[in-house]
């Protein structure tokens, strides 16, 4: 389709954010704005969502959004990790990056494992080290934004939770995003130890808006207004499926259509995502997903089709809207969120 080799604006690679880039506005300020007042109404917020879904690119906007304030230092943490460690570890290379913030006296090892003090190593644990630095970065006017992608649950979770928790107590500027898949977080939340997660905000991410994929598609991939809107209703705003069919469409030949790249993008999307999903499902969540079709069904149809009672149906109708698989639309129907996902279950054993 490109004859001027211009580079491909769209991307497959999970996580980061790509030239083609949707702001979710309202969702954006609703962080920033809370995070950045005076007395923020929470310090800690949680991105919920379907795999594929744009979870880590968003969380990685608004972290990019507070640094250039260049009010903010941003300290991700990979939860499979001793995440105590990570926080030494992430917060002792961002005071060594900037040498004027370390306190006069003080020397840091390599890893953030050992401070000293005028030639004389401390032994200390990472708790200590974290507060030591946290001083240091407050003495500078910065605050200290930690983020966590694909979260679980687990003593490693709990003792940072905890520790976090006695930084809020202390006044230390500190705020924390976590993403995670709905039952993780669900989990998270639901830790008899990390109650101060049941008071914290969550933002469930939902499908991206099909007017700026619109414009985007427009822009581009040069198509007409009516070209680039039905390929946007074909994604149904999923993020993941925006990428994907505007990087299958911008490579297409010139002698392709849409119907030529369909069996492409069902093939990556079931690769990347479908599997993965579909795995996750109980085998009555499965049944429930197979009957439905892409435009949808009425209820009292599905009932039938699945000889469940309405109450029953209803069970499970919420339990997979939780999980970002399916959502209620008008006169009492039931429609699947991911665009051809009824079609390509269809195939799996």
């Amino acid at each position: 389709m490109n004859d001027m080799k211009e580079e491909n604006p769209f991307t497959l690679t999970f996580g980061k954010p790509p030239a083609s880039f949707i702001t979710r506005y309202e969702d954006t300020n609703t962080i920033i704005n809370s995070f950045s007042g005076n007395n923020p109404i929470s310090q800690t917020y949680l991105i919920e969502g379907i795999r594929g879904s744009g979870k880590t690119v968003f969380m990685t906007s608004i972290a990019n959004e507070l640094k250039k304030t260049g009010d903010w230092v941003v300290a991700d943490l990979l939860p499979q990790r001793d995440l105590l460690d990570e926080s030494a570890n992430r917060l002792s290379d961002i005071v060594r990056s900037h040498k004027q913030w370390i306190p006069s006296g003080m020397s840091l090892s390599l890893g953030g494992t050992k401070l000293e003090w005028n030639d004389r190593s401390l032994a200390q644990d990472n708790i200590s080290i974290m507060e030591s630095l946290l001083n240091a970065l407050v003495k500078r006017k910065k605050k200290v934004l930690f983020t966590i992608d694909e979260v679980s649950s687990g003593q490693n979770m709990r003792d940072f939770g905890n520790e976090f928790q006695i930084l809020v107590r202390k006044e230390y500027p500190v705020f924390l995003i976590m993403t995670g898949l709905y039952e993780d977080i669900h989990s998270v939340q639901n830790d008899k130890s990390l109650t101060f997660l049941l008071r914290s905000p969550k933002i469930r991410l939902s499908g991206l808006s099909g007017f700026q994929i619109t414009n985007q598609y427009e822009s581009l991939l040069h198509l007409s207004p009516e070209s680039a809107k039905e390929l946007s209703e074909l994604t149904k705003g999923y993020a993941f499926a925006f990428q994907l069919l505007g990087m299958l469409f911008f490579e297409k030949k010139a002698s392709e259509t849409l119907e030529d790249i369909l069996p492409k993008l069902d093939e990556m999307l079931d690769d990347f995502a479908y599997r993965k999903i579909w795995e996750s499902l109980s085998e009555t969540d499965q049944r429930v997903v197979r009957i439905i079709p892409d435009e949808g069904i009425k209820t009292k149809e599905a009932c039938e089709l699945l000889s469940m009672t309405s109450s029953v149906f209803s069970k499970y109708q919420e339990r997979l809207k939780k999980k970002g698989i399916m959502k209620s639309s008008t006169y009492g129907r039931v429609e699947l969120t991911l665009p051809r996902f009824s079609k390509i279950v269809q195939r799996y054993p």
